[in-house]
């Protein structure tokens, strides 16, 4: 079982990597032209987008809890990110070690800020905590727009343009890999069990505020993590971007994926992140292509279109083999 184990996740990274060398083959051959550059930034968007939709995941999907203040997570973590990385700036720190630094920064207090929200926040469950939720978000975006040190309202521009897609790439996989490892272990388990019936896993024993308490702080360190990228990618921020609205918009690509899939959660990020791109030509009309497609979803795949189905590499390659092995017989 264990030898099984290790070669799935020996199949999964090599299936990384093979797709991370032909993000490289197409871009430095520049196959798509004039326009190489561009696609390299929408799928740099789509890295920090599919980090924040799986954090959200977490606390939606598979805590069960409904939550409309993630966007006041990732704006702690981008501007903490900033911070840092402008602090750091000029001290002869390699450039990929001073991202490293600015993102775990922005994730350690994205996450602390999860523990004060979450503990007397996840008390509550249902409409009341989606409404706590979208307090603490206007509340952090209303202190933003009061510091002087995150611009006092007004744009905070000058951060180091740090945000690489080779370098996201492996970082936002590096995240869903931790992910997925934590619903896996016994703390995602008990999650589980604690989504399906809350009476029933505090009646034999679980600490069920402990567990909502941190899985909300996972979920917080890695949008913190996601909002660093963004802010190293736009270079420039300003606190009325993060308001309710791109909470709703994460919100809406977990839906779309699948709550309760992370598979879902990176194929909704990555589509829906750059459908504004692809739809640049019809711009007014791009928050009515979402709500179709959302109504859409809704009526005949309300758990999402992946529901809380995950890609396996391993099963694939078993499936074939095993009709190979039919074939021949």
């Amino acid at each position: 079982m264990e030898k099984q184990i290790k070669r799935s996740y020996l199949l999964n990274i090599l299936g990384v990597l093979f797709v991370f060398l032909l993000f490289v083959l197409l871009f430095e051959t520049r196959v798509f032209g004039a326009s190489t550059q561009y696609i390299k930034g929408i799928c740099t968007t789509a890295c920090y987008t599919i980090i924040m939709v799986a954090s959200l995941n977490l606390v939606v999907g598979f805590m069960g809890e409904f939550s409309l203040g993630h966007a006041g997570f990732v704006s702690v973590g981008a501007y903490t990110s900033a911070i840092v990385s402008s602090a750091l700036a000029g001290k002869g720190l390699p450039d990929f070690f001073l991202f490293l630094v600015a993102l775990l920064a922005g994730g350690a207090a994205a996450g602390v800020t999860g523990i004060l929200v979450g503990i007397p926040a996840l008390r509550l469950r249902g409409d009341y905590l989606a409404i706590v939720t979208v307090a603490f978000a206007e509340i952090i975006r209303v202190c933003f727009c009061n510091f002087a040190i995150t611009g006092g309202g007004k744009t905070m521009s000058g951060i180091l343009k740090l945000s690489d897609f080779y370098w996201c790439y492996w970082i936002m996989a590096g995240c869903v890999a931790i992910m997925y490892m934590y619903v896996r272990s016994r703390f995602g388990r008990t999650v589980k069990a604690i989504r399906e019936d809350y009476i029933a896993a505090a009646a034999s024993g679980i600490n069920v505020t402990y567990y909502k308490v941190m899985t909300f702080t996972v979920a917080a360190f890695f949008a913190g993590v996601g909002g660093g990228i963004y802010a190293h990618y736009m270079t420039a921020m300003i606190p009325t971007n993060f308001n309710f609205m791109y909470s709703a918009e994460l919100l809406s690509e977990v839906i779309i994926g699948g709550t309760g899939s992370l598979t879902g959660s990176i194929i909704g990020a990555a589509f829906l992140s750059s459908l504004p791109e692809m739809t640049r030509q019809f711009s007014q009309y791009r928050m009515l292509v979402y709500s179709v497609i959302l109504v859409l979803v809704m009526i005949f795949k309300p758990g999402g279109i992946f529901g809380t189905w995950e890609f396996s590499l391993t099963r694939i390659i078993k499936r074939l083999l095993g009709t190979k092995r039919n074939g021949g017989v």
